[in-house]
């Protein structure tokens, strides 16, 4: 009897030590971020306060990265001059394949870096892109994880939602 419960005890202290994945989630108050621009300067979620924001997240390696650019760009041209600021995040090692990157496939929105892995680490990132729609009182929205064409027009509709009356 004694042996089972040290077993349990063990096996216990043993999960108790694996680390627990957390994912930010819809209804939650989205992680704080201050990173810098190309330029060196900084963006922080707390200065946006007020808009509605699309954080999304994006590797140079990411193919399906180069069919959210596209909508993204129409997204901030459309609603940018209504309150919406779209921040995307790159999480490349090297700001060269960025650059590349954006090169290629050019954003007319803003684009700020995170060799380290913080950010991502804190919105619980599973994979590229993955994207956090956040409201102006800074709570998340809604989740996306992967870019899907046949969801972009839903998407569309509840970011325009979020937006003040015109």
């Amino acid at each position: 009897m004694s042996r089972s419960l040290l077993m349990i005890a063990g096996l216990f202290g043993a999960l108790r030590a694996v680390p627990v994945a957390y994912a930010a989630a819809a209804g939650e108050a989205a992680p704080a971020f201050s990173l810098p621009t190309a330029a060196g300067d900084a963006v922080s979620l707390e200065r946006l306060r007020g808009k509605v924001v699309y954080v999304d997240f994006w590797a140079s390696w990411c193919g399906p990265c180069r069919r959210t650019f596209p909508w993204m760009n129409e997204m901030q041209r459309k609603y940018g001059g209504s309150g919406l600021a779209i921040v995307a995040v790159n999480v490349d090692k090297k700001r060269a394949d960025a650059e590349r990157f954006l090169a290629q496939v050019p954003a007319e929105f803003t684009i700020v870096y995170d060799a380290g892995g913080a950010t991502p680490s804190a919105y619980g990132v599973k994979g590229m892109p993955s994207a956090y729609l956040v409201d102006a009182a800074g709570k998340i929205v809604a989740v996306e994880q992967g870019f899907r064409e046949e969801a972009a027009a839903e998407l569309e509709a509840r970011l325009r939602g979020l937006l003040p009356a015109k």
